[in-house]
């Protein structure tokens, strides 16, 4: 392992102490916060502060003590992970906490606490450098349940505290902790409080801020859920597209490199300004498209700094798709490597349709001429009637499949996507484009590549066979070398004897688990037209990260609609 990377694993061992010292310090800063803002405070003191802060201030001290503990319970996992915003929206509600707590009850024991983790934040303050999470819907969830379980917390131990304060329908209060929990529902669920009646002025104010405590932290908590739909700008800025489009125009190998523009993916840009990364982060995982782009020379600076951008952000790196001709540098920086899948190639220069092995390709070009099919491609720039008529074609598929668009490694039904790709197309006897498909010219013009291919919900048997062999044909006679079908996932994974057993279990699903995902099928109709199967692999830190990983790439792939990736037929 080169010592640069070993310099940048030490230095997350560091500060890994530190971290979750703050994380769980700041955990029980806010249970802290919900047992004082609940508990009396004490009579001389309490008598101390009645010349300076009316009742009324020092009861609403309390609340703001209680909301501040929500807060930093919220936090603390975030601290865990090295966020900036975390770390500094943590100062400011550690400071409402000291003020609450000193109005409230001149409560010393828990102003120190605040203050020394006050003082710790402060002093690691370098640590925190990583950027805040882009927001989602499973975010919003895990803070709405928080904030359900903080406000009946609050109330089952105010009840259970202050039992002897209240009457229920005229008669002493007895509060258990069962009790407690049916009384705290009870404030939610029924109009007159199950007969709740404070006898004091303070029982009052507690009585009261469980609502006030209930509409705080729910509304944060649909706030979080709302601002995934709010928030919705695209991960890289305009001059960074722009940027890393002439990186890749100046570099670019593969049709890989023309998906990394694609408005989806986030830019990581070398320190020689060279090369760049094409990513997009999904939980730990910084999920890279291909290899790095840019002169081979900055490779190997590009993928250390990478990494180490990567922790300064609580992520790690992970490749995806990448060149078997490029896995001797990832192995020399301490990286993993593992076969996900073959890129079927057909070799166009020996490409024919003669021969025993091609008839049933034979067959059904022959069936679909006879029947009045016909074949048609266009170049770029297209036009924007003919995009209209692609957008019926893929519009019925969608539907058919009762699936959605992917992302990631494949392109989706975007008018500027496809405005400068080449179509081919398939009409029927009556006119009707039926099926098309869009091809992705590599840096190198001696190669296309498959990206979209969609059909009518009812066609003739063979129509796509007979596509695709009007295109191989065409780009033959252009004098291309290479057509491209794309990645076929878990192909050739496991079948050798000396595959490891992780590529034997990937091998498994592939041929077990076809009702989830068509592998199999696609694999097997790639396969017709006798292509080079060339290995494609996927590079990660730590075999304990694959099942995140795994779940991060679903992620990217589906969009983060995890359940329409797993329809059968998508």
């Amino acid at each position: 392992m080169p010592k640069s990377l070993r310099s940048i694993v030490k230095l997350a061992r560091t500060h890994s102490l530190g971290l979750w010292t703050a994380a769980g310090l700041t955990s029980a800063m806010g249970i802290v916060n919900l047992l004082s803002a609940i508990y009396p405070s004490l009579p001389d003191r309490r008598g101390l502060l009645e010349a300076f802060f009316p009742f009324y201030l020092r009861s609403g001290s309390r609340i703001f003590a209680a909301l501040a503990g929500f807060m930093l319970l919220t936090l603390a996992a975030n601290l865990l992970r090295r966020k900036r915003l975390a770390w500094g929206l943590t100062i400011g509600f550690l400071m409402i906490s000291i003020v609450s707590h000193l109005i409230k009850g001149l409560d010393f024991e828990e102003c120190i606490l605040a203050m020394v983790l006050l003082v710790q934040l402060v002093a690691m303050r370098s640590s925190f450098t990583a950027q805040s999470d882009r927001p989602s819907i499973a975010q919003g969830i895990r803070i709405l349940l928080l904030s359900l379980l903080f406000t009946l917390a609050y109330g089952t131990v105010g009840f259970y505290v202050l039992d002897g304060h209240f009457k229920i329908n005229d008669q002493p209060t007895n509060f258990g902790w069962i009790q407690a929990i049916l009384q705290t529902l009870a404030m939610f669920l029924t109009e007159d409080n199950a007969g709740l009646q404070p006898t004091g002025r303070y029982a009052e104010h507690f009585a009261n801020s469980i609502y006030v405590i209930g509409a705080g932290t729910l509304g944060y908590a649909f706030l979080m859920l709302l601002r995934p739909v709010l928030l919705k700008a695209n991960p890289a800025l305009a001059q960074e597209r722009h940027r890393a489009r002439q990186i890749i125009d100046a570099h670019g190998q593969t049709s890989l490199a023309r998906l990394a523009l694609l408005p989806d993916k986030a830019y990581y840009f070398s320190p020689t300004g060279q090369s760049v990364i094409a990513y997009v982060p999904k939980g730990h995982a910084a999920i890279a498209l291909g290899d790095p782009i840019g002169p081979e020379a900055d490779r190997e600076e590009t993928i250390l700094s990478f990494w180490e951008f990567c922790r300064r952000n609580d992520w790690f790196p992970v490749f995806y798709e990448v060149l078997p001709q490029q896995l001797p540098l990832y192995q020399r920086l301490g990286l993993q490597s593992l076969q996900i899948g073959e890129e079927a190639i057909v070799h166009l220069p020996t490409f024919s349709l003669s021969g025993k092995a091609n008839q049933n390709l034979r067959t059904a070009v022959n069936r679909l001429t006879k029947t009045g099919h016909r074949f048609a491609i266009y170049e770029p720039p297209i036009a924007d009637s003919l995009l209209q008529q692609l957008k019926v074609v893929s519009d019925e598929w969608l539907r058919h499949k009762n699936g959605s668009e992917k992302r990631f490694s494949i392109a989706w039904f975007d008018v500027e996507h496809l405005r400068p790709c080449y179509i081919g197309t398939v009409y029927s006897r009556n006119g009707e484009i039926i099926a098309f498909v869009n091809l992705l010219s590599g840096y190198h013009a001696s190669e296309v590549t498959v990206d979209l291919m969609r059909h009518r919900a009812e066609v003739e048997n063979g129509t796509m066979e007979f596509l695709f062999v009007s295109l191989i044909q065409h780009f033959q006679q252009l004098g291309y070398q290479g057509f491209s079908f794309s990645l076929s996932p878990l192909a050739g994974v496991g079948q050798s004897q000396q595959s490891r057993q992780l590529e034997k279990g990937l091998n498994y699903f592939f041929e077990h688990l076809n009702q989830f995902y068509n592998f199999k099928g696609l694999h097997q109709f790639k396969d017709k037209f006798r292509p080079d199967w060339k290995p494609r692999y996927l590079i990660y830190p730590s075999r304990r990260l694959l099942p995140e990983i795994a779940v991060g790439l679903v992620r990217v792939d589906s969009g983060d609609r995890l359940l329409d990736y797993f329809k059968p037929g998508t």
